[in-house]
């Protein structure tokens, strides 16, 4: 029976039987695998804790026919010793999870820059250092972009003209002009474009100065926005603090 390695985030598990699990996971080089753990919700196992989400695993795999089979699993980080004792950052990181789990639906298909994208916002968010709101709302910008559906907070969306612009649509992807505007778009204040402009782009000073205000409207178009591209919200979001 082939045996291959990887790294893993895992992302969430459920019961399989009387004593396994099937255990979802985002990987360094194979994306979104499923496999099962054999005998992990017995007591006596001894690694069955490090197959808990937020975990940040090394893993041996046996193929198998349908479902692969882990056979070693080793901790490199557990995650969610910084995010699992605070509600808020635990919220986060649960949004975070599903976020990858819905982005990378293709399972086997290598998807490197969203694993590495997950392991740093939860890397981040663990050690408490910024707002959780701030650390989700830059991940959540980050795995969109990466899949293919980085939004614009300057240029017009639809026609490119440089801005600042007045008016935002989540289906137009993002800042329109004034010829370019649909009905239904949104108008934020310049201060929230830039906001959400610096978590994009990874700019923390700016950020960091934002108004609770700003950053809360911000928040609700980053929301609009993932829904939009995903075809529902996610479930975890509605527990997030806004």
């Amino acid at each position: 029976m082939p045996l291959y390695r990887d790294e893993a985030i895992v992302l969430r598990t459920h019961k399989l039987g009387e004593a396994d699990r099937i255990i979802t996971m985002l990987t360094r080089h194979h994306g979104r695998v499923r496999a099962v753990a054999k005998g992990v919700r017995r007591t006596t196992s001894r690694w069955g804790s490090r197959l808990e989400p937020f975990t940040h695993v090394d893993l041996q795999f046996a193929e198998g026919r349908n479902l692969d089979t882990i056979t070693q699993a080793e901790t490199l980080t557990l995650f969610h010793t910084g995010i699992g004792l605070d509600y808020d950052r635990y919220t986060a990181g649960t949004a975070m999870l599903e976020t990858a789990d819905r982005l990378v639906h293709e399972e086997g298909e290598p998807a490197p820059q969203q694993y590495l994208l997950l392991v740093g916002g939860l890397r981040v968010l663990a050690q408490g250092d910024r707002l959780p709101r701030h650390v989700l709302d830059s991940y959540l910008l980050r795995s969109l972009a990466v899949a293919g559906y980085a939004p614009s907070f300057e240029a017009c969306a639809r026609c490119g003209l440089e801005g600042p612009h007045r008016w935002f649509n989540v289906s137009m992807g993002g800042a329109l002009c004034t010829t370019c505007r649909v009905p239904g778009s949104a108008t934020p204040s310049p201060e929230t474009l830039t906001h959400l402009g610096a978590l994009l782009s990874g700019d923390w000073d700016t950020v960091g100065r934002a108004e609770d205000r700003t950053s809360r409207q911000a928040s609700g178009l980053v929301a609009a926005y993932l829904a939009w591209h995903l075809d529902r919200s996610l479930r975890s979001l509605e527990y997030v603090e806004r």
